[in-house]
């Protein structure tokens, strides 16, 4: 009968398109009623009120019935620094122990939804954020998290961090400082016993995310810091070579060679080393000089004021030190540094 009235139905539409007559209307699906009426009330009072290794007790103040009585509760959760995403009912409860995805050491973040027998859901309270102690007995109090966590210099190799430190019941032995690559892969790049380290530049097509943990000697770890999103700096289109031509005690006599290795010629430049000694500049050639305290600035002499694409120019200085004569730790080409 189905294929017979396929095949007239067909036919319909052929004869239709030889004498112009419209094909009969089609007639839209019907909406799917969406539930009306007053959702519950959001859950109060969400807390983890127990953390083993491998669960986590939830608790929370049951919620005031909608439009119709609770049917349950729901608890969803996810693994920091992952892409996984649970989903739990639990039932008409107001506490309730999860087991089946926690792991030691870890740190996941909770909700809690009611839902009521019309289907409408609450609104989800404020988030639940724990880490797992990676023993029952013994030091399971985790250290609390390290604050602040900034760049405070990226090379095209390396980024410098800094953050505030953490607190621990019986003493933070140190930091992992992790790079994540924004997706659910989390890299440990550097260790430290301080609050700050120099980092591998991790290469990363979406972003360059680092945060930090505190650990304990137990093996305990915080909850994350903040993520710091770096940017990879521009490419330096300067190189300078700090050569010491002759030292004695008390005296030196160095050149300083200034490269552009950027695709435009430079013209007029200033040049600011960091000296890594206790020098004091006392002449130059080929620029003039000033210095304050441990940075000597060389200007571009009337002669000398541009650096073609690729060219370079030199200009010595003498000076004199007292306890160190190490090269400088930096330089800069008209506010940009260099190699």
């Amino acid at each position: 009968m189905g294929t017979r009235i396929r095949t007239l139905l067909a036919s319909f539409v052929a004869l239709a398109a030889l004498t112009g007559a419209a094909p009969p209307p089609s007639t839209p699906a019907p909406p799917i009623p969406s539930p009306t009426g007053q959702p519950p009330s959001a859950p109060a009072d969400f807390r983890a009120t127990a953390v083993t290794p491998t669960s986590v007790t939830l608790s929370w103040t049951a919620s005031v019935p909608g439009s119709a009585p609770l049917a349950e509760y729901a608890v969803n959760y996810t693994q920091a620094f992952n892409d996984i995403y649970w989903s739990q009912p639990v039932g008409n409860v107001t506490t309730v122990t999860i087991t089946g995805n926690i792991r030691a050491g870890q740190q996941y973040r909770f909700s809690v939804l009611a839902r009521g027998t019309d289907g409408l859901v609450a609104t989800s309270p404020e988030g639940v954020t724990v880490v797992t102690p990676v023993a029952t007995t013994g030091d399971t109090t985790p250290p609390s998290t390290p604050t602040g966590l900034r760049a405070t210099d990226v090379t095209a190799t390396d980024v410098a961090l800094s953050w505030t430190a953490a607190t621990d019941n019986v003493g933070v032995a140190g930091y992992n400082v992790y790079f994540f690559d924004g997706w659910y892969t989390s890299t440990l790049v550097a260790t430290a016993t301080g609050t700050s380290v120099v980092a591998p530049l991790r290469n990363a097509a979406l972003g360059r995310y680092y945060y930090v943990r505190a650990k304990d000697a137990a093996g305990n770890v915080s909850i994350a810091s903040n993520l710091v999103n770096v940017a990879a700096p521009p490419p330096r289109t300067c190189k300078v070579t700090y050569r010491s031509t002759s030292e004695w005690k008390g005296g030196f006599v160095a050149d300083v060679t200034v490269t552009n290795t950027g695709t435009t010629a430079v013209d007029g430049w200033t040049l600011t080393l960091a000296m890594g000694g206790d020098q004091r500049v006392s002449s130059a050639w080929n620029a003039s000089f000033t210095q304050d305290a441990a940075t000597v600035t060389l200007t571009a002499a009337r002669w000398n004021t541009k650096i073609p694409a690729g060219g370079s120019v030199t200009a010595g200085i003498l000076g004199r030190w007292t306890t160190s004569n190490a090269a400088p730790t930096s330089f800069a080409l008209n506010g940009s540094p260099c190699a």
